[in-house]
């Protein structure tokens, strides 16, 4: 399983519609490893690219 890398706001809208599909998805399956790999790459782009401020 490959997975790109998400570049813009449309590559972000299609990975969540993806984890949105497999959210159900067995632990330890090919679709719950692909679920664990977008999550991931969902957070580093959201982390990037919509900051939350720290709390003062």
């Amino acid at each position: 399983m490959r997975q790109n890398p998400i570049q813009n706001d449309a590559d972000h809208d299609a990975a969540l519609r993806e984890i949105e599909r497999l959210w159900e998805a067995p632990e330890g399956t090919s679709d719950g490893d692909r679920m664990d790999v977008l999550i991931t790459d969902v957070e580093s782009y959201e982390e990037t690219h919509f900051p939350i401020d720290k709390p003062e």
